[in-house]
C-alpha cells in the first residue's frame, strides 16, 4: 500500500512543479509585455488604441520630401523622440486630429521630441497649405511622401496613421484612426518614451 501513496504524491509534486512553472512564465510574459513603459496603459482614458510594442521594432525607412523638393530620412532623428502622422488632405479624422497635433508640438516640442507630420499619396502642395489654414496649424512642418512609399513601409493603408519613434528610429507605438495627442494622458505617455531614451 505504501508504495501507490509514494507514487501519488510523487504525481502530486510533479504537478504542482508544472503549475507553478506555468505561472511563472505567464507572469514573466505579462511583466514583458509591459517593458515598454513603466505605467499601466490601461488607465490611459484617451490613448486606447495605443498600441505599445513589447520591444522596439526595427528601424524602416525611405527618402520623404519638404516643399521645396529636399529629402529626407526618419533616421536623421537629431536623437529625437519623433510622433511620425501619416495623413491626406481628403482625409476627414485627420482634419479633426491635426489641430491636437499642432499643440502638442507647441507643448513637448524641443530638443527631444517633435511631431512630424508627412501626407502620403497624392496631395497638392497648395491643398495642404489651405488645410494647414483651414484647421489653425502652425506649428507643424509640411512633409510630403507622394508616392506612399514610406507610408506603404508603414502599413498606412487607413488614415491617420500614428507612429512612435525613439532617438534610433525604431518603432516604440502606433495608432491606427485619430487621437487626442494633446490630452493629458498622451503627452504622460510621450514623455515617458522620452524618458526611457535617456535611461
Amino acid at each position: 500500500m505504501k508504495l501507490p501513496l509514494i507514487i501519488f504524491a510523487g504525481v502530486l509534486l510533479v504537478i504542482g512543479v508544472l503549475y507553478a512553472t506555468l505561472f511563472t512564465d505567464a507572469n514573466t510574459s505579462n511583466d514583458d509585455s509591459s517593458a515598454m513603459a513603466d505605467f499601466p496603459v490601461e488607465r490611459i482614458e484617451t490613448m486606447r488604441k495605443m498600441q505599445i510594442h513589447p520591444a522596439p521594432l526595427p528601424v524602416r525607412d525611405t527618402e520623404f520630401f519638404d516643399p521645396a523638393g529636399n529629402t529626407h530620412l526618419l533616421a536623421d532623428s537629431n536623437g529625437k523622440v519623433r510622433l511620425v502622422n501619416f495623413w491626406a488632405t481628403w482625409c476627414a479624422p485627420c482634419r479633426e486630429e491635426m489641430p491636437a497635433l499642432d499643440r502638442l508640438q507647441t507643448r513637448l516640442g524641443g530638443a527631444d521630441f517633435a511631431v512630424m507630420t508627412i501626407a502620403t499619396g497624392r496631395n497638392e502642395l497648395a491643398g495642404i497649405e489651405r488645410f494647414f489654414n483651414q484647421t489653425g496649424v502652425e506649428n507643424l512642418p509640411i512633409l510630403l511622401d507622394p508616392d506612399s512609399a514610406l507610408g506603404e513601409l508603414y502599413g498606412a493603408i487607413g488614415l491617420p496613421l500614428t507612429v512612435v519613434l525613439d532617438a534610433q528610429g525604431r518603432e516604440l507605438a502606433r495608432v491606427t484612426g485619430g487621437a487626442e495627442w494633446d490630452s493629458d494622458n498622451a503627452v504622460e505617455i510621450l514623455n515617458e518614451f522620452i524618458a526611457m531614451g535617456k535611461r
